[in-house]
């Protein structure tokens, strides 16, 4: 019983989600979001990681345990994004999200995202792709989620219907 607030959560923030233009999740959207307004809404991150991509200084924040979100096993957000030939240090380009077992399920992807742009596999896993900027990939069972990938939109083909 204890996971129905969570539940309760993430449907809220499910419901919001579908009326963005990009994908996101937690008031967190790759391209927009900043460091510090993912410090605002979460706290520091249980651990910093930094390298370098592309010649340029990243950072990737990780949530986990306690500085999990509800719901949530992990929560890792990479910041630094080139965007129109500048470099943005403190922009989040992409960040990922392992819930805990059922915190999200098919039903829930597709009443907060929609139906997906394409869908695959990958090993045992189904794979929805959202040109959003989300990609969502499936526990062996078929229903449950085992991890979500937030990037930046994705170029559609100018002749292709949006969603």
């Amino acid at each position: 019983m204890r996971a129905r607030p969570a539940l309760l959560a993430c449907a809220l923030l499910l419901a919001t989600a579908s009326h963005a233009g990009a994908a996101e999740w937690g008031l967190i959207e790759p391209g927009v979001s900043t460091t510090q307004s993912v410090r605002a809404r979460y706290g520091a991150p249980s651990r910093v990681d930094r390298e370098k991509v592309d010649n340029y200084d990243t950072e990737k924040w990780i949530y986990e345990g306690d500085r999990a979100p509800s719901g949530v096993i992990r929560l890792a957000i990479d910041f630094g994004l080139l965007q129109d030939n500048k470099y943005r240090p403190d922009v989040v380009r992409a960040f990922e999200l392992t819930p805990h077992g059922s915190t999200f399920n098919r039903g829930l992807v597709a009443n907060g995202w929609g139906s997906p742009d394409r869908t695959g596999r990958e090993g045992e896993s189904d794979v929805y792709l959202y040109k959003d900027g989300l990609l969502v990939y499936f526990e062996p069972d078929g229903w449950n989620v085992k991890l979500m990938i937030f990037t930046i939109p994705q170029p559609r083909d100018p002749t292709e219907e949006r969603r």
